[in-house]
């Protein structure tokens, strides 16, 4: 069995033969259709005019896409929204492409480009949002108190696209949709209020029927999404389906279709579960990371034992994060503190020690040991060892090859 670890893979031999898997349902899709997908929905939208009449008498357009640790295959249809924008009668001087980070790190030119693609980025101004409240405007308080920052440059366009990817997320229910506009280009301050509302309401992971979806929705009516183009992609940034049209219907058909996808039923719990992130960029940082030992935790006994295989080559990937975990000597304080008042970023701590006490978790990575035992993992070597000695201990095992977008049914 192969096991995706960053850019590479990991093989390895079972000791009974084939374990039991635990993973995501990934339609064949063939080569050959991947771009007639993208390019059926965009001429085919849900609720809605095509784009290229939406752009018909604006002045300019700006397009958001997804940053390097999500799985929009962007560089695929980016060239298709700039070719109706053009049929509409907006110019590529006229449109701008603006990277959703929220409080992510900036991407560098090199991945500015990867992610726009080599024809895209020649044509247009491609540049990231910045978090900074004095380059955002703002439009709003919503009915739970969420103050809405937006990025200037995008309050501003005449036409807004929103692209990105639909999956289940813990703290929203579904990603895609309105949250490429709000949290992709807000501000900041406006990002930890609104992350915040977590410390007081739980989203169930495929659902969007919860406060905190209901705040990004209330957000985008403050500054409209003019026209949405997500897809549902595997770990391979490989397009399963895609949905365009009207922000609210289009997405709610995309994310029925993710529901099937990576919702998957706990049938039984394992003494130890092997699970892969599901390589680059899902575990480009213990960050993004965590995620997957959030869904691995759902398949694993009280008490069992969690594999992490997470390359995590840029490390922590959050400042915050970092900060807390390296400096914050007495942990429960720490922990009891972020109970009390939500923390961007350092409310990953408190995701991690919530797992640590419910399983016993291992590291494979290329975090230092000395900061995987600081952050409470224990640090494996040779994960082939690791999955024998289980099997001699008689401990049921399973693998997953891509947790992060393998989610327990709740």
């Amino acid at each position: 069995m192969r096991l995706a670890y960053g850019t590479e893979e990991l093989t390895i031999a079972w000791p009974s033969g084939t374990p039991d898997q635990i993973s995501y349902r990934s339609p064949a899709v063939a080569d050959e259709e991947l771009d007639a997908t993208l390019r059926n929905a965009l001429q085919s939208p849900i609720a809605s005019p095509r784009l290229e009449r939406i752009a018909e008498g604006r002045r300019d357009a700006v397009i958001l896409v997804s940053d390097v640790t999500r799985l929009s295959p962007t560089a695929s249809f980016l060239p298709m929204l700039l070719d109706a924008l053009n049929e509409g009668g907006i110019p590529d001087e006229r449109i701008r492409v603006v990277v959703a980070l929220g409080t992510h790190r900036g991407q560098t030119q090199a991945e500015l480009r990867s992610i726009a693609g080599e024809s895209a980025f020649r044509r247009v101004v491609v540049e990231n949002h910045s978090a900074a409240s004095e380059d955002c405007v703002r439009v709003g308080v919503t009915s739970l108190g969420t103050p809405i920052e937006l990025n200037r440059k995008v309050a501003l366009a005449d036409l807004r696209v929103a692209t990105g990817n639909i999956e289940p997320h813990r703290l929203v229910g579904l990603s895609g949709g309105g949250k490429a506009l709000f949290p992709g280009v807000a501000s900041a301050f406006s990002i930890e209020r609104h992350h915040g509302l977590s410390q007081r309401y739980r989203a169930v992971p495929g659902y969007g029927d919860n406060p905190l979806h209901r705040d990004i929705e209330e957000a985008c009516g403050m500054m409209p999404i003019h026209f949405l183009f997500n897809v549902v992609a595997d770990h391979r940034r490989r397009p399963l389906a895609a949905f365009a049209g009207d922000p609210r219907e289009a997405h709610r058909l995309g994310s029925a279709y993710a529901r099937e996808q990576f919702l998957i039923p706990v049938q039984r719990r394992y003494d130890a579960v092997i699970a892969s992130a599901g390589g680059f960029p899902k575990d480009m940082q213990l960050y993004q990371a965590i995620k997957s030992l959030e869904n691995a935790s759902g398949f694993a006994k009280p008490g069992g034992s969690i594999l992490l295989l997470a390359r995590c080559q840029e490390l922590y990937g959050n400042g915050t994060f970092q900060e807390w975990a390296e400096t914050r000597i007495d942990r429960e304080r720490a922990v009891r503190s972020l109970e009390e008042r939500f923390v961007l970023g350092a409310h990953k701590l408190r995701i991690l020690e919530r797992i640590l006490r419910r399983h016993e978790v291992y590291l494979y990575s290329d975090i230092p040991e000395p900061i995987a035992l600081l952050l409470g993992f224990r640090p494996v070597a040779d994960v082939q060892a690791w999955i024998d000695d289980a099997a001699k201990r008689g401990r049921s095992l399973a693998a997953m090859p891509c947790a992060s977008l393998t989610f327990p049914l709740p």
